[in-house]
């Protein structure tokens, strides 16, 4: 089935399973129906009815008939299509982020979209040290804290930045034995990859990312894995205190697949959610192993429909993003056209307006070192339009498009 057919049959049969109000044959294709109130999906074995349970077999039943073909078959319990990528201001800066009046209207507005799931990028931590602290402690520590009770207050989750691969070259605790020989890109960013086969880089991260979860009191965390697959990796020689205790193939990354399940396991024993970010349309190759809830995907990703299709296949749940500074569409309905037929729901950007300016604050720890990239680029448009159109996070586009919010909030408020 066509992708922009199965959308408008979805129209008819989604409405119909998603709020039980009458049997799914008794709706005619062209009548009007409200539109869904945002919100979780309902809960199925607290508060379903008898007859709430026989209008839901009887849709069930009706997608079994109808749907001769698929690509797989799910039971969705527990997907959160609303999540948002918020920016909590600038780092590097002059003085550290803090909660404010603005981040109360921007989670309120947030609600009302239909967002259920929020994590924060890089810019939480103090990176560079420019506070005292470093890329797993929080730049204003009382101001996350504060952010997070926020965030709570509206009954949305929240999920901190924390990467099991990139740590800091210029961070006094880096360990040149922690990481392969030349693996690393500089400049502005400064980041290292740690092997996840080095035993002195597992015994300094993992406690300190259990930290994050309970000294702030977040969610979960969000991993940007900071990882070159075996298929893909050109520096072939082991860290120098790795252990070499996996089978490490282009179908499997051994030791990688080991590292994540064991955070996925202790975040999941605490109750939480785990975000994977992987690069591109990657996913982690595990032999099997459960090591996400959910993947973000587009990164880098010059082609919507090549991302559609190198994702398809991937397991539940893919959570994509399109680049907007890359990827190419072909009208704005797109993102929404490529990911709603495979249980996926594209990510939103929101917080506060990125500016920019933190790729032109000086580094102490690197001297004359200056971001040349999108963000310097940010930094233009935002001295050239302070009152926006804003952008918001480091994939959209610049110029941003004012009009990919409410379009992002009319596709959820049908999905839900």
């Amino acid at each position: 089935m066509d992708r922009r057919d199965f959308l408008k049959a979805a129209a008819i049969t989604g409405a119909a399973a998603s709020a039980p109000s009458e049997p799914a044959e008794a709706a005619a294709p062209d009548a009007p129906r409200p539109a869904p109130i945002p919100g979780p999906a309902p809960a199925v074995l607290a508060a379903y009815t008898e007859d709430d349970h026989r209008r839901r077999l009887r849709n069930v039943g009706l997608c079994n008939r109808k749907i001769r073909k698929c690509l797989r078959r799910h039971l969705i319990a527990d997907y959160l299509p609303g999540q948002c990528v918020y920016n909590l201001g600038e780092y590097p800066s002059r003085t550290p982020w803090e909660p404010s009046e603005y981040d109360e209207r921007e989670l309120d507005r947030l609600k009302e979209h239909g967002i259920r799931l929020i994590h924060v990028m890089d810019e939480w931590n103090d990176r560079y040290g420019l506070f005292g602290r470093n890329k797993l402690t929080a730049v204003n520590p009382d101001g996350f804290r504060r952010f997070v009770d926020m965030v709570h207050a509206r009954g949305i989750k929240v999920l901190a930045y924390a990467s099991s691969g990139y740590f800091v070259g210029s961070d006094p605790d880096y360990r040149k034995a922690w990481s392969r020989p030349g693996d690393a890109f500089g400049g502005w960013w400064d980041l290292t990859r740690c092997s996840p086969a080095s035993p002195g880089w597992r015994a300094y991260f993992l406690p300190r990312m259990l930290k994050i979860l309970d000294d702030y009191g977040v969610d979960g965390l969000y991993n940007d894995w900071g990882y070159v697959p075996n298929a893909d990796r050109k520096i072939q020689a082991p860290a120098p205190d790795a252990v070499e205790a996996f089978e490490e193939t282009p179908q499997i990354d051994g030791a990688e697949a080991d590292l994540l399940h064991l955070i996925y396991a202790e975040v999941k024993r605490r109750g939480g959610i785990y975000k994977m970010h992987a690069d591109f349309s990657n996913r982690p190759l595990t032999g099997g192993l459960k090591v996400y809830d959910y993947l973000w995907v587009g990164e880098g990703v010059d082609s919507t429909d090549g991302l559609r299709r190198a994702v398809k296949g991937h397991e539940p749940y893919v959570v994509p993003c399109i680049h907007g500074s890359i990827a190419k569409v072909e009208g704005p309905d797109e993102h929404f056209l490529h990911a709603i037929p495979y249980m996926q729901f594209p990510l939103l950007q929101g917080g506060r307006p990125l500016t920019g300016e933190r790729g032109v604050i000086p580094i102490p720890r690197l001297p004359g070192v200056k971001e040349n990239g999108f963000y310097a680029e940010a930094w233009k448009y935002h001295q050239a339009h302070p009152d926006g159109p804003y952008i918001y996070g480091g994939w959209d586009p610049i110029p941003p498009d004012p009009e990919s919010r409410p379009l992002h909030g009319r596709w959820l408020k049908k999905y839900l």
